[in-house]
């Protein structure tokens, strides 16, 4: 039987025009886990805690978090749906490519791997505040917060994760597997603390009826304020296109991919939000909190459980953040390894080679530099807040648009498109056009000013406060749609097929005996 599902996985691939050289080694549910892993509501969820509560205050957390939820979802089930008729790890392009052309192909691949390389820099960063957090208290003496400081912890960390991805894909599937657990777990211990430790709670009053506005912005821009904070929940809900972008090393592909997109949203949905109550109810000190920055969610342990219990919580968040990290790379590295595989990427030769193991391991290595220099911008600045929301907000908005995009090109086929085993049947119109306007949205609203001194028209305006994510998304479009027009329209084509069944059972033979390499492509 598993025989049966392996070859039905390795003849729908063929069919995309793909040998199976990655090693098709995991389960469904390891495929959930990675997904699940990146989405990581004990990073995501914590570290931009900070950012919602000025942002909006506790409402944010009451009422910001299960809207985000609900749209998330919908956004997810039209990937779904996409991700069961094409299940390779180019994923979002290849989508795109298909139903659209290569000139779609080349815009979603791109919007795609620069998310994948904001949000792997953003979940390093969160995890290098939170694990200085923990050595502060630890050894007090040592560790100070400085920002040269966590940049230096960031870029340890990094090195790290990248050496391991070089291992194989059994290794990553089973370090995915115990995250499940672990944050499942983690959430699970760290509100029963919350919850029974502390002798003072915030009332329900207060949690689900009170504004806080610390952005800078008048009263009377209230409402923006709320939208803004709004980033906490949606940035936390990234990376679930991992499912995807593994499912060529995934059994049964069709539906685990699809099913690994959905469960790993609504699995995230309802424990994130019972995290969010928790440590929202167990605020002592507003003021403390709130100055914090970054470090809010320490500052709330430190003050409802004493620095023992803070230790012990902090290093569960620290070992989830550290989970999720690793697999942002795998996932990341999957994506550059088959847009590379279709020539997109300059290097495309190096980044698609594979070790012995069959894992992209230039292409991880790559990812880790990268995500490195795209919140290096931090180690000038004082305090590194403006940098981290600036990097969240490029990951935001960079993955959005590549989820959205294909989900706009299969609206626009309308019925004529055959899905997959996984589908959304007569639903996937209004979940189709309700996705793409909540990403436009959103794409808009994570490029304003998060602060008056950001704003360029003001007196007070200052670099330091100004929002990145505009010149860096739009310096994007410039290069890439500049790119696409003076060049890369007359050579793209879109996914190339790897060869004729023959040749991809020749290049999987050569990888089945383990020899190192890029497979070779022909148009």
């Amino acid at each position: 039987m598993e025989g049966s599902a392996h070859d039905k996985d390795t003849r729908m691939l063929h069919a995309l025009g793909y040998a199976q050289d990655l090693k098709r080694s995991m389960g469904g549910f390891s495929n959930f886990a990675i997904s699940f892993t990146i989405i990581s509501i004990l990073s995501g969820t914590l570290t931009l805690y900070g950012t919602g509560l000025n942002y909006g205050g506790p409402v944010m957390e009451a009422y910001g978090w299960p809207i985000v939820s609900v749209f998330v979802i919908i956004v997810g089930l039209g990937m779904a749906e996409i991700a069961s008729k094409y299940p390779t790890a180019g994923g979002l392009y290849y989508w795109a490519s298909k139903m659209g052309g290569p000139s779609w192909g080349w815009f979603t691949g791109w919007f795609n791997l620069i998310g994948q390389i904001a949000i792997t820099a953003g979940i390093y960063y969160g995890a290098a505040v939170f694990t200085d957090a923990l050595l502060q208290l630890l050894w007090p003496g040592s560790f100070h917060g400085t920002q040269h400081e966590i940049i230096g912890v960031y870029a340890v960390i990094l090195a790290l994760h990248a050496i391991m991805n070089i291992f194989s894909v059994k290794l990553v599937a089973l370090l995915n597997d115990i995250s499940v657990w672990w944050h499942v777990a983690g959430v699970l211990i760290i509100v029963g603390f919350l919850i029974f430790k502390p002798d003072h709670h915030q009332s329900v009053g207060y949690v689900f009826g009170h504004t806080i506005n610390n952005s800078g912005f008048g009263h009377s821009w209230l409402w923006f304020v709320l939208l803004l904070g709004l980033l906490q929940a949606q940035y936390t809900f990234t990376g679930y296109d991992a499912s995807a972008h593994m499912s060529e090393e995934t059994q049964n592909a069709s539906r685990s991919a699809a099913r690994g997109v959905i469960g790993s949203i609504v699995v995230s949905a309802v424990f994130g939000y019972i995290l969010a109550l928790a440590v929202t109810f167990a605020i002592q000190d507003q003021t403390a909190t709130t100055g914090a920055g970054g470090f809010a969610v320490k500052q709330v342990f430190l003050d409802s459980l004493g620095p023992g219990a803070a230790k012990f919580v902090l290093f569960i968040c620290v070992g989830a953040q550290f989970y999720c990290g690793m697999s942002s790379i795998t996932s990341a590295s999957r994506m550059m390894y088959a847009f590379s595989r279709d020539r997109a990427v300059p290097g495309h030769q190096l980044w698609r080679r594979l070790n012995r193991e069959r894992v992209p391991y230039m292409a991880a290595i790559a990812i880790a530099v990268l995500a490195f220099l795209c919140a290096f911008p931090a180690y000038f600045g004082s305090n590194g807040v403006v940098a981290y929301v600036a990097v969240t907000s490029i990951a935001t908005i960079g993955l959005y648009i590549a989820y959205a995009i294909p989900i706009f090109l299969r609206l626009r086929m309308g019925d004529a498109w055959e899905p997959g085993e996984w589908n959304l049947g007569k639903h996937y119109k209004w979940i189709g056009w309700t996705a793409v306007l909540w990403v436009v949205f959103i794409s808009i609203l994570f490029v304003l000013p998060t602060s008056p001194g950001g704003v360029p028209w003001r007196s007070e305006f200052s670099w330091l406060y100004f929002n990145y994510a505009i010149v860096a998304l739009g310096g994007t479009m410039l290069l890439v749609g500049g790119w696409w027009l003076l060049s890369a329209r007359k050579w793209f084509t879109g996914p190339i097929n790897q060869g004729t069944p023959e040749e991809l059972a020749r290049i999987e033979e050569k990888y089945e005996h383990g020899v190192a390499g890029s497979a070779p492509t022909s148009a």
